[in-house]
């Protein structure tokens, strides 16, 4: 239960359980042939979409925010279900670095994916435990993302809009393969 303290925090926790339970709601269901397609235009497979949302709130959990390696070159080093990890942005590199080639040649294991996205959730969910209302106000310097200077709040908000935006793009990756999208 939260205390009169960290009722952000709290709201913020629930607000991920919700984002993560609706992508794997999503998500259930989908067969490898769905993961792979290649949609008209220039939007990526849903498949490399799920594995954005995932290394994405790892690396920004894990690697940035606690400051320890992300569980997929960790704990979870040619576990994560990918024949070949996405493009991350090097050192001395500004912003992110394109990945629709990746995007579109990455092959994935959806069980070994969902299994590895059990333990990011959890470890998001780790961190956001041990913070307070008052550490959600920090600074950050998100200048080599091309996004000054923000709040630990803002980025947490923009983390969890991740999820829901890409769950999105999912359920309509679905859609267009003649499949339900949202699981509700």
């Amino acid at each position: 239960m939260a205390t009169q303290e960290n009722i952000a925090v709290s709201l913020l926790r629930a607000q991920f359980k919700s984002a993560h339970e609706a992508l794997e709601g999503t998500m259930q269901g989908v067969t490898p042939e769905q993961a792979h397609w290649t949609p008209p235009g220039i939007a990526n497979p849903l498949g490399a979409t799920y594995v954005h949302v995932l290394t994405s709130e790892d690396a920004v959990f894990n690697g940035m925010l606690k400051g320890s390696a992300p569980l997929m070159v960790a704990a979870w080093a040619g576990k994560v279900g990918v024949n070949e990890m996405p493009p991350m942005p090097g050192p001395d590199e500004e912003g992110m670095p394109p990945w629709d080639a990746w995007a579109r040649r990455v092959q994935v294991d959806l069980a070994a994916l969902q299994s590895y996205a059990q333990a990011v959730y959890s470890a998001t969910d780790e961190y956001l435990a041990a913070l307070s209302d008052q550490d959600l106000s920090r600074s950050l310097d998100l200048s080599s993302w091309g996004m000054g200077q923000q709040t630990l709040g803002w980025l947490l908000t923009i983390m969890l809009a991740n999820v829901y935006m890409h769950t999105g793009e999912i359920a309509c990756l679905k859609g267009l393969q003649g499949a339900k999208g949202y699981p509700f």
